[in-house]
């Protein structure tokens, strides 16, 4: 999997249209299964605790998706370890299947703060729908 060197190549141009962009649900589909196999290269899914997926978008032939991903860790406050993952996948064309995929360390949080902030992304994007919470054995379904 590659790393993605060009952060602004997850921002879609222009407004989505009414309805979204969506297709697959959250997680699902090649983008959302291709983002986990990435996670799973840095994140043994046996020590992730929670994973926040964002409605992938799909515009002029790519889809883009976005998911935090927490870790439980050995602090003795409990914090969890914070990952960002995203992704670019060409889903038309002559490049179809190809994709650049970004797991990043982002930092340390309680749980109830990260639910906090999710809510807030979600408040302050204006977008009516907030990330799907799923557990570790959802993403990793069938493994």
């Amino acid at each position: 999997m590659a790393a993605i060197s060009d952060p602004g190549a997850f921002q879609p141009l222009a407004p989505l249209p009414p309805g979204g962009g969506g297709g697959a649900g959250a997680g699902q589909g090649p983008g959302g299964a291709k983002l986990a196999a990435a996670v799973e290269a840095q994140v043994p899914p046996a020590e992730i605790a929670t994973i926040y997926v964002f409605r992938p978008i799909k515009r002029d032939g790519k889809e883009w998706g976005t998911a935090v991903v927490t870790r439980k860790s050995d602090t003795a406050d409990g914090r969890l370890r914070v990952y960002t993952a995203k992704y670019m996948l060409v889903v038309r064309g002559k490049e179809r299947g190809q994709g650049k995929f970004e797991v990043v360390e982002v930092g340390l949080s309680p749980a109830a703060v990260l639910a906090q902030v999710m809510q807030a992304i979600v408040d302050r994007g204006g977008d009516t729908e907030p990330p799907v919470e799923l557990a570790p054995t959802a993403w990793y379904e069938g493994r």
